[in-house]
């Protein structure tokens, strides 16, 4: 499995709710299936996503993003993807914080700090389960993974595959996770795919999961193994 990780270096930071320069809103996009779903989705402006209309976020489903954050007022503040999306971040008594993997306090939310952001969906901002702030210019390995593609009204997805995609992958299929495993999986692909938002996570026969991204022309789906590891992405 290892031989087949894909790494960049992490450019950590903020949770994201609206596209630079497009109104904070929720979508009714359009499933793969063809079925209309109204849930809101992290990232969207409002109307049809074009080539990046999905479906939204399954109920008790993980949602997370990253980025950096911009303004501070508690219980909340907002963060910017590497994209230049937007979102909101509500914290609660319950949301747990960590720098690096040190336990730390919702102070160190600060301006300006790389953050990872894991929580779900709350009406057109994301409630935070976890905060992780990374120290600056974490992350290690090499840029093999393919720069992310920003969202862009009207164009269509880039047409490319990174690393590998199961051979048992079929879009739709697999069972939607929650909880740790969720949050390690999208961890481990917004690590190596900054600039989008991870409104679901969905264990494949297979035992690896893939990590459906949002708010980006590319990629819409990532793969992460059992052992967290990105091992490909289209």
């Amino acid at each position: 499995m290892h031989a087949r990780r894909l790494n960049r270096p992490r450019a950590i930071g903020a949770a994201v709710i609206v596209i630079a320069g497009a109104a904070v809103g929720i979508i009714s996009a359009t499933s793969s299936s063809g079925s209309a779903d109204s849930s809101p989705i992290p990232g969207a402006p409002q109307g049809r996503l074009g080539s990046n209309a999905r479906s939204g976020p399954a109920a008790g489903g993980t949602v997370g993003t990253v980025g950096t954050v911009g303004s501070v007022s508690p219980p909340s503040f907002t963060v910017s993807t590497a994209t230049g999306q937007k979102v909101t971040v509500n914290v609660a008594d319950s949301t747990t914080y960590r720098k690096g993997t040190s336990p730390a306090a919702a102070s160190a939310v600060a301006t300006g700090e790389p953050v990872l952001v894991l929580g779900m969906t709350s009406g057109t901002a994301i409630t935070a389960t976890q905060v992780i702030l990374q120290p600056a210019g974490g992350g290690s390995g090499s840029a093999s993974a393919s720069p992310v593609v920003p969202f862009e009204r009207g164009a269509q997805s880039p047409s490319k595959q990174d690393g590998q995609v199961p051979g048992s992958y079929s879009e739709g299929a697999g069972t939607i996770v929650s909880g740790t495993t969720a949050e390690r999986a999208t961890e481990a692909a917004l690590a190596a795919y900054p600039g989008g938002v991870v409104n679901r996570v969905v264990e494949l026969s297979n035992g690896e999961y893939q990590v459906h991204n949002v708010g980006v022309n590319w990629p819409h789906h990532i793969f992460v193994d059992s052992s967290f590891e990105v091992v490909g992405a289209n």
